[in-house]
């Protein structure tokens, strides 16, 4: 990639922040439209759940296959496609005549944005190569996460009220549109110096292990559990076949090496936790607020500021820490307050009194907003700059399969807990042991955190970059050679 002046950098900078504004605006405005798809849809619990998951489950399985496709044939290229794709299957979703439909072109969505956020991130990796400057930006992408936030559910609500759920994946087209052309003017073409070869047998083991998992867990409540055996078994194989397969590949699809770094295997455990309990909340916050409250769209969505605007405050600030003191501060800061705010909704129902709730609403934001920038510095800053698509994407996708696990788990204790009883009579104790697990996913940032970002975990770090440069030289003296 050339050198590029400073005016230039912010301006890649913007557009690949505009790819995920819209991918994480997608998420946070159809959270807000679940009850009144539900109502125009006739969808079940676990219906909804698919509207959420089909999308992050197959963002999820082709993440990584986008990085190290833009890494060997050209990020820009990648990063286009995912515009267009995007932004077909958007307008798609808005024509959707069913809920089977609308699950299916989620799908076609889904496989646009996985060449969107991973590419984008490789995209600044590449352009932001001072550290210091790198976290600054990752604390700007992250601060996007918070507009989206922010943006979404009074986006969401407005839309929804006034024009109807299907309005909500129109906002998508302008905005991919005009990433799109800004993106073929202003950004650069750049690509790993030596091409990956594809993984298709780890790409399918990667779909059937996510796939099946996601597919046992939603629907584990509605159906017998011989129904669900074998889709868990073949979870187990897929898993156990990963694991003996990728590291015989020179090139494998997930470089198990990547996990002998004590913070990247912290920042991939970190993202799943944080964004399991992300998508729990979001899951749970919106079908009481609007199921049980009986609050329209748009006032659920002014409901959800108090948790939005945190995160949007508290992003650039959790990407100044880790540029000037690294990871450690912001991921304790952001473990103590998602767990903080779990407790409240699990042990003493925040949810039930306004003050409570907005206290609730306002820590996990806060903690939300810290926990995004370590990860994402961490996954990609001890990596050499030929790995920075497949680092950047394990990272995403670590966010991806937490959010889909989250909202297949927290959906599943829901529909379970409530059985035969409607959302007012009995959300609030179903919905007791979903807080509960997002407790849980609180204290696994608190204390992995803690783990790995010490100095023993910096050094795993440093003999792991080590040793995959050497790798790297030796396998290109090899190709030279040959």
């Amino acid at each position: 990639m050339p050198d590029l002046s400073s005016r230039r950098r912010m301006l890649v900078l913007a557009i690949c922040c505009m790819s995920l504004l819209i991918v994480s605006l997608d998420n946070t405005v159809l959270n807000v439209a679940l009850p009144s798809m539900q109502r125009d849809l006739h969808a079940s619990t676990s219906g909804l759940q698919w509207t959420i998951d089909a999308y992050t489950l197959v963002l999820a399985s082709l993440l990584m296959l986008a990085g190290s496709t833009a890494d060997r044939i050209g990020r820009k290229r990648v990063f286009m496609a995912g515009l267009v794709v995007f932004t077909i299957g958007s307008l798609l979703c808005s024509l959707a005549p069913n809920l089977e439909s609308l699950v299916a072109f989620r799908m076609v969505q889904a496989v646009g944005g996985s060449m969107l956020n991973p590419v984008a991130m490789s995209i600044i990796t590449n352009t932001f190569t001072e550290p210091r400057e790198r976290a600054r930006a990752i604390g700007v992408w992250g601060a996007v996460v918070g507009i989206s936030m922010a943006a979404g559910p009074l986006v969401g609500g407005l839309l929804v009220e006034s024009v109807g759920w299907r309005a909500i994946f129109w906002i998508n087209l302008p905005v991919g549109l005009t990433a799109l052309l800004l993106t073929l003017r202003y950004v650069p073409e750049s690509r790993a110096p030596r091409a990956r070869r594809p993984d298709p047998v780890g790409q399918l083991l990667v779909i059937a292990l996510f796939g099946s998992l996601t597919y046992a867990i939603i629907e584990a409540p509605q159906v017998a559990f011989a129904a669900v055996l074998p889709f868990v078994l073949v979870a187990v194989v897929a898993l156990a076949g990963l694991l003996r397969y990728e590291p015989r590949r020179d090139e494998p699809l997930i470089d198990l090496r990547f996990f002998r770094s004590a913070p990247f295997s912290g920042a991939t455990v970190i993202a799943i936790s944080a964004f399991a309990a992300l998508g729990g909340f979001l899951f749970l916050s919106t079908l009481y607020l609007q199921n049980v409250r009986g609050l329209d769209a748009l006032h659920a969505g002014l409901w959800m500021l108090p948790m939005a605007a945190p995160t949007f405050l508290c992003a650039p600030l959790s990407g100044r820490l880790v540029g000037s003191r690294g990871p450690r501060l912001s991921l304790l800061v952001a473990g103590c307050a998602i767990t903080a705010s779990g407790v409240l909704f699990a042990a003493f129902e925040a949810e039930t009194s306004n003050v409570t709730r907005f206290l609730g609403y306002v820590l996990f934001g806060v903690g939300f907003g810290f926990v995004n920038a370590p990860i994402t510095n961490t996954a990609v800053s001890g990596m050499p700059r030929a790995q920075a698509g497949v680092a950047a994407a394990v990272a995403s996708t670590s966010r991806q399969l937490g959010q889909t696990l989250g909202v297949a788990v927290v959906g599943a204790v829901l529909a379970s807990g409530l059985g035969a009883a409607s959302y007012r009579e009995g959300f609030v104790s179903a919905a007791r042991p979903g807080w509960w697990i997002l407790t849980a996913c609180g204290l696994a940032v608190l204390v992995v955190g803690a783990v790995t970002s010490g100095r023993w975990a910096r050094s795993t770090a440093v003999r792991t970059a080590e040793q995959l440069e050497a790798a790297e030289v030796k396998e290109a003296a090899g190709v030279v050679g040959g």
